[in-house]
């Protein structure tokens, strides 16, 4: 049973649509930022991880309609375009994804206590990514502070370990087909 005053699961995936959407565009202005500073690896990775949030937040959107839940394509709250250095970039990713996971946390959390076995069965692949996005920002965090001012050792150690993922046959389906 819901606390009083508790946000409803729907509500709450509503708002992680928007998460998803936002940090897609986060993504790809982090992506722009590396682009413009000639490092084409770490730009090859977070237009990577920009257009997995996208996919992301279709998933939830397939299954509001899926659902027959009402469902809103919401605005995005501006983005970040500016930093001073690599590590920063990583840290708010790794911060991003750290504030992610307790939203999805907090969706799980909704579903259960409003006995939506269906939607804690859906969010569950969320959890699991959100392990595996956390992990890579925490590594990617670690390589860069190795690197120390050497850029260029953060761009062949993302060279030669590479973050293609490939397709995860348990994702859930992405309206409009992910990209």
């Amino acid at each position: 049973m819901r606390k009083p005053g508790a946000r409803s699961f729907v509500e709450l995936l509503t708002d992680q649509v928007a998460s998803e959407f936002h940090a897609h565009q986060q993504y790809v202005a982090l992506a722009v930022w590396f682009d413009a500073h000639d490092l084409k690896q770490l730009a090859k990775l977070f237009y990577a991880q920009a257009i997995e949030e996208r996919n992301h937040g279709m998933m939830m959107v397939q299954y509001q309609l899926d659902r027959d839940i009402p469902t809103v394509v919401p605005a995005v709250p501006a983005v970040r375009n500016e930093f001073t250095s690599v590590r920063e970039i990583i840290e708010l990713a790794l911060a991003q994804e750290q504030q992610v996971t307790r939203q999805i946390e907090a969706l799980f959390a909704a579903a259960r206590a409003e006995g939506d076995f269906i939607g804690e069965q859906f969010v569950l692949w969320f959890l699991k990514e959100q392990v595996e996005e956390i992990a890579s920002m925490t590594t990617l965090l670690a390589i860069v502070d190795r690197a120390g001012d050497d850029l260029f050792r953060v761009e062949d150690w993302l060279a030669r370990e590479g973050h293609d993922e490939g397709h995860d046959s348990s994702a859930p389906p992405a309206a409009g087909g992910a990209v």
